[in-house]
């Protein structure tokens, strides 16, 4: 028996395919785990849980699904889906965690989060996360109208874009964007943990860490699937093909 790890699907209507995929990996592999954690980023952009998107139907549909077969997922929220809400968990039969969390794998406390955290070179990012995880910014930014909020989603996305290119010119995105090594010791040591899960950089990785530490970085969902496999004695990051 395994447990699965996934982030950063980024399920979006542009790209059905995608939502098709995890949906199988859902209905077959996943039925066969001890749980699944899904590690933020699980949609594209979340702007509320009366989001009336066809992906967030359909996904509720195949997690609850799974709830119901037995098999425990946990969710973390990422950077596009910090909205997501106790309502949508519970349809979705989903257990909400905190980020950071610290769960036991087979005997083996082990560090989870999204990873945007960890990126602490980015103080632009940083307080922008910190601002609009604020509890009064989201009842605010809740309280408008569904129009308005997937109105400044889609500006907070070309916004995103733009920054990564005038960083990307600068020759500072593959810096900026990742993590920060003094900052993923700092939380070694904090956490008194010897092994961390994390997503956000779509870089996906296995990396042998100091002091006999291992951070296991998720891969991406964009153009095909990305699994994280642990067992008893059993570490496996793969890839998911569409076919």
């Amino acid at each position: 028996m395994t447990t699965l790890f996934v982030s950063d699907l980024h399920l979006d209507p542009e790209r059905p395919e995608i939502t098709a995929l995890f949906g199988r990996f859902l209905d077959g592999e996943a039925r066969g785990a001890d749980a699944l954690y899904i590690l933020g980023d699980l949609f594209e952009a979340w702007v509320g849980d009366d989001d009336p998107s066809d992906a967030g139907t359909f996904v509720a549909d195949r997690l609850r699904a799974l709830a119901d077969a037995g098999v425990p997922t946990y969710f973390i929220r990422g950077n596009r889906d910090f909205l997501l809400g106790e309502a949508y968990a519970a349809r979705s039969g989903m257990i909400l965690l905190d980020d950071p969390t610290v769960v036991d794998l087979y005997g083996k406390p082990t560090l989870l989060l999204h990873g945007d955290l960890l990126c602490t070179d980015d103080a632009a990012y940083q307080q922008f996360r910190a601002q609009t995880r604020d509890p009064q910014w989201q009842a605010q930014f809740l309280a408008q109208p569904l129009a308005a909020r997937l109105a400044f989603a889609a500006q907070a996305r070309a916004a995103s874009k733009a920054r990564y290119g005038e960083l990307a010119a600068k020759g500072m995105a593959e810096t900026i964007g990742d993590v920060a090594p003094a900052t993923v010791q700092d939380w070694f040591t904090r956490f008194d943990v010897q092994r961390m899960i994390h997503g956000h950089t779509h870089r996906p990785a296995i990396h042998d860490e100091s002091d006999g530490r291992t951070r296991i970085v998720l891969g991406d969902w964009y153009e095909q699937g990305s699994a994280l496999r642990i067992g008893a004695g059993v570490t496996d990051l793969a890839s998911l093909t569409q076919a």
